[in-house]
């Protein structure tokens, strides 16, 4: 059966058997299908007879309306659709710390309240998957499953590195330092871009830990799988059932290779590509934050700007409009 996406948006009435087969279209390509029908019917019915022609005009013209309607609403869903499936409406947040010790982990601490705060203020629905604390209360590792509309499309752009400069609290002599945290963004698709092979994953289950209540502590409730053929692990742990962590792991897990596929295929097209924020792999060097100067500095397109600590309160949203912007003249 066809994806909603896989309909084109220009040629609705062509593929219409296609719409009732689904569930989002069932209904109003059905009405639409039954407006034809009555449209069909009554041209049929008033050939060569003016007097009912006349009489079924309005009729006609009310027909005429609605079919414009329902077909303007099933062009925009398939619109929507294909939308999404460019730019899903669901993804991953990872967050790593990197060199630097306690004041990275510091660091990715304050770049996951970022992204949560900017992620409240747009109305989006965060959720806790994994996270790991260093006795400081840094960030060693965090993943967030983050649900709203456009969010990939804003965010796609900020995976790769990290850097802050600055005095780190426990620095006597008043010197600056460089730490890094590295940032991934892992659109969660509707469709599977990579098929898993149950033989090629290892699950096993153990006791979460932490401060997660008695359920979490006694019950082995975390997953960790790994997939064997590449090696990519995924650990879920804050979810109280086994069932459900072990659900948000497979869905991880697929996102990971999925990532994997798209970052080979982009350095294989990178040496033709004019795009100055490049291809969004984990290890290229997005920004420094120098706190110090308080400047933000994103080294692919070569802006600054100011504020940093409004900045890292999550108030991101013009650094990601600047991107959005390269990369569409870019385009």
């Amino acid at each position: 059966m066809k994806d909603l996406s896989d309909i084109p948006a220009d040629d609705i009435q062509e593929h219409l058997g296609d719409l009732k087969k689904i569930n989002e279209t069932k209904f109003l390509a059905s009405e639409l299908e039954r407006i034809l029908n009555d449209i069909n019917e009554t041209n049929e019915l008033v050939e060569g007879n003016e007097e009912m022609a006349e009489l079924a005009t309005e009729e006609l013209e009310t027909l005429e309306e609605q079919r414009v309607a329902l077909e303007d609403q099933l062009k925009s869903m398939v619109e929507g659709a294909k939308e999404e499936d460019k730019f899903p409406n669901q993804i991953v947040l990872e967050i790593r710390a990197g060199a630097g010790g306690d004041e990275a982990a510091l660091f990715a601490a304050e770049l996951a309240d970022m992204y949560l705060s900017y992620s409240s203020q747009q109305g989006w629905q965060a959720n806790l998957i994994n996270l790991s604390k260093n006795s400081l209360g840094g960030v060693k590792e965090a993943d967030y499953e983050i649900k709203g509309k456009d969010i990939y499309k804003l965010l796609r752009f900020e995976t790769g590195v990290h850097r802050v400069q600055r005095i780190p609290s426990t620095e006597k002599s008043g010197r600056i330092h460089t730490s890094t945290a590295s940032v991934v963004i892992l659109p969660i698709n509707k469709r599977k871009q990579v098929e898993i092979q149950d033989e090629d994953i290892e699950m096993t289950f153990s006791r979460a830990g932490g401060a997660g209540g008695q359920n979490v502590n006694k019950v082995e409730s975390a997953v960790q799988i790994m997939h064997k053929p590449t090696g990519i692990q995924v650990r879920c742990t804050e979810d109280r059932t086994q069932l459900k962590n072990r659900e948000r792991a497979m869905e991880i897990l697929q996102a990971k290779l999925e990532q994997a596929q798209r970052e080979k295929e982009d350095s294989e097209r990178a040496a033709t590509r004019k795009g100055q924020i490049g291809t969004g792999g984990r290890s290229e060097k997005n920004r420094t934050y120098n706190f110090p100067q308080d400047r933000i500095t994103d080294h692919r397109i070569n802006e600054s700007w100011s504020n940093i600590e409004a900045v890292m309160g999550g108030e991101i949203g013009k650094i990601l409009t600047t991107l959005q912007e390269y990369d569409a003249a870019d385009e």
